[in-house]
């Protein structure tokens, strides 16, 4: 489905405009190969040219991902992210790997959703160009690419960690796409890179649209580090991670030269990767197009100096919904520092032995939901109506593994977890904003957010004038109260019950 000034996106291809990378694909009648505007191959003419949203717009009809400029690996952005969150939270299951199960359905897809599957259809075809079913097909072969190319894994392997669920499937597609196998798409090595044992570690470059700041995402999660679970070190961040029994480990680094982020990860299971590199994408942000929404944050000319002062700020995620409702609960009314303490500790009650996973700090992993619902919280010095509210959280999650899944719409996802002993709006809010990737998150009575929203006109301004000004802000208003904490950090945070930031 093309929607675009044609011309205009000729003249990105062109000049290889970067600002255009991850929003556009070009696709070349006469070679059927699908490219990024930013191709070093020679420009194609234009009457030869097809443009796409894309890369499974492009997939769906008929041409093939270019080899150099490696589709795979653009930034992942839309400018419609925000505004469709039906097809957020579609997209978000796919890459899960909702569709690669074989009782799934577009049709199973929809009702998860809350809708018809006609309707589904439609919005991916308004928004994406693609049917469901093609952006599924996409992002296996991508992956499946991006692995190939990036690490030594072995063909089966491959397969497994990118959905295809058998390697005769994983070839015929590659073949069909291709007209080759896909061990010939592989790079070829020197003889003197070769090594007779690969190490087992595995990194993936996770591509984002600058500006980003980096120090910023540090600087956040380095004060929130939970000793034994993560830490920030050298400029990188680590962390534990464990799936279906299994543990390991994730390192997150900022390659600017590439535009990307080089990821690192130590886990047993291929078929967790593509999990894995999802919540390093929403933990990290890097689906943020910050030009785009920082240019209508400036609409309002207060919030525009801060946006000038941080043009890189993005909105930290996190690794796992169920922790960050946790962490979020430790830290009303208290400080970050103390919160951080907090979290500490109940690691260590709820998970005593400590694991052997690799030579440095990280000994331990955060409570699962069940784990935390059968744990003595009582050496926590923490007031017992917030123990109450922690076991309430864990007992809701069991009940409920989706809880913290794009399950039906976003006011659902909050009345669900405000329908938990001790979780009230701000919290709910806080919840939607960093686990659940709500653009539009606002915990407005947080103090840090109000003390940041001083400096905009130099005069105190309450909850309800706040929201009321925010909405000139939607849909991005998380990013406005990314930048209010910002402005306003450096004191105690603590407001009606509530703390954060």
């Amino acid at each position: 489905m093309e929607r675009f000034d044609t011309e205009a996106c000729y003249r990105a291809v062109q000049t290889r405009d970067r600002r255009f990378d991850g929003r556009l694909f070009v696709g070349v009648t006469s070679t059927g190969v699908y490219c990024r505007p930013i191709c070093p191959a020679r420009t194609p003419k234009y009457e030869n040219c097809r443009f796409f949203q894309t890369a499974a717009a492009a997939q769906e009809a008929g041409f093939r991902a270019c080899l150099r400029c490696r589709p795979e690996i653009s930034p992942e952005l839309a400018g419609w992210r925000g505004t469709a969150n039906t097809v957020s939270r579609a997209l978000s299951l796919i890459a899960e790997g909702f569709l690669d199960q074989s009782d799934a359905s577009v049709d199973t897809l929809a009702e998860r959703l809350g809708i018809g599957e006609r309707q589904l259809r439609r919005l991916f075809e308004e928004h994406l160009g693609a049917s469901p079913s093609s952006v599924a097909q996409t992002r296996r072969v991508l992956f499946a690419k991006q692995l190939l190319h990036e690490t030594q894994l072995s063909m089966t392997d491959v397969a497994m960690a990118s959905g295809f669920g058998s390697v005769r499937r994983f070839n015929d597609t590659f073949r069909a796409l291709y007209r080759r196998p896909p061990s010939e798409l592989r790079r070829r090595r020197r003889l003197h890179e070769l090594r007779p044992s690969l190490p087992p570690a595995i990194t993936l470059h996770v591509a984002y649209q600058p500006p980003y700041d980096w120090s910023s995402m540090l600087s956040h999660l380095g004060a929130r580090g939970i000793e034994g679970v993560e830490e920030v070190r050298n400029g990188q961040y680590r962390r534990t991670i464990s799936h279906e029994g299994s543990v390991g480990i994730v390192e997150v680094a900022d390659n600017p030269v590439r535009r990307g982020l080089a990821v690192s990860i130590q886990f047993p299971n291929v078929r967790a990767l593509p999990g894995i590199v999802l919540r390093v994408r929403r933990m990290f942000d890097v689906y943020a197009d910050v030009n785009s929404i920082g240019t209508h944050l400036s609409n309002d000319p207060a919030l525009a100096r801060l946006v000038a002062e941080r043009p890189g700020l993005r909105a930290p995620g996190s690794w796992d919904g169920f922790e960050l409702a946790v962490r979020a609960i430790l830290g009303q009314q208290i400080t970050v520092e103390a919160a951080r303490q907090l979290a500490g500790k109940l690691v260590r009650v709820c998970n005593p032995s400590s694991l052997i996973l690799a030579n440095g700090n990280l000994t331990r992993i955060f409570p699962s939901a069940g784990c935390l619902a059968k744990s003595d919280l009582s050496s926590l010095g923490m007031p017992n109506s917030r123990k109450n509210t922690l076991k309430a959280l864990a007992e809701a999650a069991m009940r409920n593994p989706r809880l913290f899944e794009p399950v039906g719409s976003v006011e659902d996802a909050m009345a669900r977890l405000r329908a938990i002993p001790g979780i009230g709006d701000w919290t709910a809010q806080y919840i939607a904003l960093r686990a659940l990737r709500e653009t539009d998150a606002f915990p407005a009575t947080d103090i840090g957010i109000l003390r940041g929203a001083k400096k905009l006109d130099g005069v105190a301004t309450t909850p309800a004038q706040l929201v009321g000004r925010a909405e000139r802000w939607r849909p991005w208003r998380a990013y406005a109260a990314q930048h209010l904490w910002a402005a306003g950090a450096g004191t105690v945070s603590k407001i009606n019950g509530r703390s954060h930031e």
